[in-house]
């Protein structure tokens, strides 16, 4: 698996937040996915719900200066 922080970390903060968007709405649709039984993949919620922190985190740095 590929690191995701160090390409985070060269985004500006406009573009993380775009990220976050995308991450939460994958995050979303596979919670649906789970509740109606479609699941497939259960480990991908777990990593989404990482990458979620790790940009939250990268986030507030960057705001911190």
């Amino acid at each position: 698996m590929k690191k995701i922080t160090p390409d985070l970390r060269e985004k500006s903060p406009e573009g993380l937040r775009e990220e976050l968007l995308a991450i939460k709405q994958e995050q979303f649709n596979l919670r649906m996915q789970k509740a109606t039984g479609q699941e497939s993949k259960s480990h991908l919620i777990r990593i989404a719900r990482k990458n979620v922190a790790r940009i939250k985190t990268i986030l507030t740095q960057k705001e911190q200066g």
